[in-house]
This record gives structure tokens, sequence and C-alpha cells, in this order.
């Protein structure tokens, strides 16, 4: 059998392509009430589905979650078993089918709707009993399926989370979800840190290696080495900033001077360092670095010298 994996690739990707693009005729009014709905409710949206439709429902749950609109998941085969006590009177339910007749779909509708809860029904059968029952319905009806038997849930489901997406970002412009709130639901995670990380946070774990203007030549030596930075700062008495000295600028020193016995710091140091204040976000240090092409920033406040970060710091905290 001679079957061509790249053509039937791309076939899957063009149908379940299509089946996204025809989700927008089903953006209307309902559908505004719906947001309109979840963005009012005292409580919070129980998302239940079984099958795949349960595995997407959780999906849906953890994006709303984390983008500002609380949201519990219910299967719908545990819901009659006991779950059903997770609903309060405040909540919103939506349950997801792409048929809206599976039995334990149609064992629940009632019970819902006996507890008097607004009902949304995400579903790809406009005909069916969840369509019919529930209060508002968010349609999912797709052509086909990507499945060459036109049975295994594929581009229904695609459609399913596609829409999901969209209730999120929706709510997420209703609720001026901003990039705060976002770090304060994502402190774990990379994209966290580059919206809450600051300098600060970095470089006051780092050694801060310094020496006065009339240090001598050894002694900067050891104060690079020992605190492994590739630099020190050049401080007065004040710990004012005066300038930094690091490997590049030793290295370069020695290829152009033979006598190094009256050297000191003042002779070789770069004034005027790249500084970044302690406040300043991790992220605009690494694009500060970036620009500058440089391995370290020093960290300086009202002239005032407060330590080193290096781009192993943002490195070790996943910014980059």
């Amino acid at each position: 059998m001679n079957t061509n994996i790249q053509t039937i690739a791309r076939q899957t990707i063009d149908i379940e392509m299509a089946s996204i693009q025809g989700l927008k005729e089903f953006i209307n009014d309902d559908f505004e009430k719906i947001i309109q709905a979840i963005h009012h409710t005292k409580g919070r949206l129980i998302v239940s589905g079984i099958g795949k439709s349960a595995i997407v429902a959780q999906k849906i749950v953890a994006t709303l979650n984390s983008t500002g609109t609380p949201a519990l998941f219910m299967h719908a085969a545990d819901a009659i078993h006991g779950d059903l006590g997770m609903i309060t009177p405040d909540d919103v339910v939506m349950l997801i089918s792409k048929s809206g007749e599976s039995p334990e779909i149609k064992v629940l509708i009632p019970l819902i709707n006996n507890f008097g809860n607004l009902l949304i029904g995400m579903v790809g059968n406009m005909d069916s009993y969840l369509a019919q029952k529930a209060n508002l319905v968010i349609n999912t009806t797709v052509e086909r399926e990507a499945c060459p038997n036109n049975l295994a849930p594929t581009s229904s489901t695609t459609a399913q989370m596609v829409m999901g997406d969209v209730l999120a970002v929706c709510l997420m412009e209703l609720n001026q979800f901003n990039n705060r709130d976002f770090a304060r639901f994502h402190p774990g995670g990379n994209l966290g840190k580059r919206l809450y990380l600051r300098v600060e946070d970095l470089s006051e774990n780092n050694q801060k290696p310094a020496v006065l203007p009339s240090a001598s030549l050894k002694e900067v030596i050891v104060e690079i080495t020992q605190n492994r930075l590739g630099v020190t700062a050049v401080v007065d008495e004040n710990n004012s900033l005066i300038g930094i000295i690091t490997d590049g600028d030793l290295r370069r020193m020695l290829e152009k001077t033979s006598d190094i016995s009256a050297i000191c710091a003042s002779n070789i140091l770069s004034p005027d360092p790249v500084t970044i204040s302690p406040q300043a976000m991790a992220v605009e240090a690494l694009d500060l670095i970036r620009k500058k092409d440089i391995s370290q920033l020093v960290v300086a406040e009202n002239g005032k010298y407060m330590g080193i970060i290096h781009l192993h710091d943002l490195i070790r905290e996943g910014i980059v």
C-alpha cells in the first residue's frame, strides 16, 4: 500500500482549518448573551462533558481559571453520583457534547434545569436534546471529521477547543485582565517570571564585587576572580559608582602594557557603565544585555552601586 503520509497530513489540517473558519458564522447575539452571563455571574462556570468532550472541558476550565474567570470541571458521569454537589445557586453550567444525545448528558440536563442554574450547551447538533433544552447554545457544528471514516472526534473537538479559547479571550477583555493579573496567576512559570520578576530579585543573590580607584591590579584580579561574575565595580568611599572593570578590560590592558607594577583600578576602568535600576523588570535587563551585546549589567540607583545582574541569572530563571 503506497500511502502518501504528507498528503494525508495536509488534508487533515485543511479539513480542521475549514471547520474553524465555519465557526465565525455561529458568533451571534446568543453568543454575546453567553459571554455577558458568565461575566456577570456571582458564582463560577461549571463545565462538563463525557468522553473526548470531557477532556476538552478540562482544558477550557484550565484556560478560564488562568485568565481570570473562575471555573470548575465536572465529569458528566460522576455528576449523577455525587458531583452535582459542586454546583451552587449562583453558578452557570456549560455542557459540551458533539451529538448532544449522549446518555449521561441527557440524564444530567433535567437535573441542572431543576436546580434553576443557567444552562449553556456547546453542541455540534442543533437538533439534539441538549440544543433544545439548554437556555443558550454555542454552535460547534462541523461539516465532517478529519478522520477518514468521519467517526473519530477530530474536527469537532478542535472546534470545541477553539470556542473555549474564544470564550476565554472575550471574558479577558470584559474583565480587563492584564499582564499583572496574568503574572499573579502564573508565578511559577516562565511567562509569569517575565511579567513579575525584577532585577533586584536576581541581583540580591549575587556577590557585589567592588574596589576603590586606588586598588592595585592584584586586588582587582582577586575581586573579579573570587566573585565569579567577570566584573567588578569601581566605587568611591561613599559607594558611588565610578566605573567597572571586566575580564575583557584586563586582557586588553595586558596586551598593551608591559609594565604593570604601577597600574591601579583607575587606570583601566571603563567609565559610564551600562546600568539598570533594581526595580526594573528582569526582562528589561535581558533586552538591554542583548542590545548592548554584553554579559552583565551594573545595578545602580541614584548613582549608588547596588550589585550585578548577569546573563546567567536570566538564563537560570528561564527569562531567556
